[in-house]
């Protein structure tokens, strides 16, 4: 796990804890009427949650997102893509259900998830453990319920503006980060490539020496070799998985 997403979620159970000992939470939830009388609500919210259910989703989600954008964008820039997906959540909220307060880190760890599905959008993930989806797709998904469940009035008492807010935040800083860095000149130049005969000995790659952050996606694309066979792999794909392939058995292309 990485630095700051592991200091954000101790900091989410230790306020999650604070609300049942000492009742902390209502001077913290975000209340748009409030707003100018309690302004740091629309940070301090983000740690504030309702039951156990809540919490857990939220820092599960965290937990397998975050390290992989806080590694693609560095400390720094991941903070801020949080902070601002929280925030934008928070205003769009007071916009379109300005009598509603809202809590949770949410509309932050939607701002993560757009993150994720932009830099790694084939990626496979399974809603609720069962149900396979591309990060892509899932993405796509869960807004348009979010955006359909708040454009009905978000009957379940989900803060659905607060998640589209995190959406919106999320991707336009991704790309943003994207022209920044020339990032999408640089793919469009050079597309990343790697010989077949570089990954001839892809049965070595060993994934419990992979760290945890990059395990599963090793793991998926060697599932998907066994299946499929080694030209089934996009050249993003061969060029992770020859990162893990061990030193003596990586064979140089032909000259």
């Amino acid at each position: 796990m990485t630095p700051w997403v592991l200091r954000l979620i101790v900091a989410n159970i230790i306020v999650f804890f604070l609300e049942y000992v000492g009742g902390v939470g209502r001077h913290l939830a975000f209340v748009p009427a409030e707003f100018l009388q309690y302004p740091w609500t629309v940070i301090t919210y983000m740690f504030v949650h309702q039951g156990v259910m809540h919490i857990l989703f939220n820092m599960i989600s965290l937990y397998f997102f975050g390290p992989r954008v806080e590694e693609r964008l560095g400390a720094r820039r991941f903070l801020t893509l949080y902070f601002l997906s929280g925030i934008a959540g928070a205003l769009l909220s007071a916009i379109f259900a300005p009598r509603v307060g809202i809590v949770g880190a949410s509309g932050a760890v939607f701002g993560v998830m757009i993150a994720f599905a932009h830099f790694w959008p084939d990626v496979q993930i399974y809603i609720f453990g069962v149900l396979p989806l591309t990060a892509r797709v899932a993405v796509i998904l869960m807004a348009l319920l979010a955006l359909y469940s708040g454009v009905q009035g978000s009957r379940t008492g989900v803060a659905d503006f607060a998640h589209l807010g995190g959406f919106v935040a999320g991707w336009l800083y991704v790309k943003w980060f994207d022209m920044s860095l020339g990032a999408k000149r640089f793919r469009a130049k050079a597309k990343p490539t790697v010989a077949k005969d570089q990954l001839i000995n892809w049965k070595r790659v060993d994934p419990k020496s992979v760290h945890e952050v990059n395990r599963d996606e090793v793991n998926r694309i060697l599932d998907k070799i066994s299946a499929k066979g080694l030209n089934s792999l996009t050249a993003e794909e061969r060029l992770f998985l020859s990162n893990f392939v061990p030193p003596d058995d990586r064979v140089p292309p032909p000259t």
